[in-house]
């Protein structure tokens, strides 16, 4: 088991559960006067998601050896940082240029997967 991984992973979980709740309720209007309402709640969804993925990648690393299980946890982690965070910079700051930075997250994010399946796959 990936201890760093799993713990990585249960942050970003946790925070875009409580990011969403601000966006929901905190910054709800602001986030609709900007009309970001979507965006935001995608940053957060994508979040979730790569939490997720590096919980899975934590648990699984005890059973699947190969080192693209580790570079797929290497990827969930800097795609999700990217992802989201270039559409949480969209929403904070009203700069639409970070929706250039998220395509780079969000391919970072399908290597990860890539790779996942990969190294288990692999003997």
């Amino acid at each position: 088991m990936n201890k760093l991984f799993i713990q990585i992973g249960a942050i970003l979980a946790g925070l875009s559960v409580a990011l969403g709740a601000f966006g929901a309720h905190a910054f709800k209007a602001s986030l609709e006067a900007i009309g970001r309402v979507d965006t935001f709640e995608t940053a957060a969804r994508y979040q979730m998601y790569g939490g997720l993925a590096l919980l899975v990648v934590g648990i699984l690393s005890d059973k699947f050896k190969h080192q693209f299980i580790q570079y797929a946890g290497y990827a969930f982690v800097i795609g999700t940082l990217i992802f989201s965070g270039a559409l949480y910079m969209i929403c904070a700051t009203g700069v639409t240029m970070w929706g250039a930075v998220a395509p780079i997250g969000g391919t970072s994010l399908m290597i990860g997967w890539l790779l996942l399946v990969l190294g288990i796959s692999k003997k």
